[in-house]
């Protein structure tokens, strides 16, 4: 069966979306943008405390729904500028030390509210 996920620890949605849906044992999270949950404004400051909070934003999604990164099989990073990739490496390294999920990246021409970063996921539940 399938069902909407919404925390508070997390931006609220800004269209008619969820922040996560689950169904059977899987959770598909939508993408989370720099959005401070506690503002809803985009957080101020470079590529690496972006990426930083889109992270912060996920775990709290996961979290949500009993799960953590540990679950996560695949990740999708959208890029404003590909040539940020080395710097959203580094910090999306932090939250994946071992047992990597499957990722993919891409450069895309703009994103929700003109931010640098935007990353998705699927995780096991």
């Amino acid at each position: 069966m399938k069902k909407t996920v919404n925390t508070d620890r997390a931006p609220k949605a800004v269209g008619p979306y969820s922040q996560a849906v689950s169904i059977g044992n899987l959770l598909f999270t939508s993408g989370q943008i720099p959005i401070d949950p506690a503002t809803g404004k985009l957080v101020e400051g470079d590529i690496k405390r972006h990426t930083r909070q889109v992270m912060e934003n996920l775990k709290a999604v996961l979290e949500a729904c009993g799960t953590d990164f540990s679950n996560v099989i695949k990740a999708t990073i959208y890029l404003d500028d590909i040539d940020d990739f080395a710097k959203v490496n580094d910090v999306y390294g932090e939250y994946f030390p071992s047992d990597r999920p499957a990722r993919s990246a891409f450069q895309v021409a703009a994103l929700p509210l003109g931010a640098k970063v935007e990353i998705e996921m699927i995780a096991h539940l």
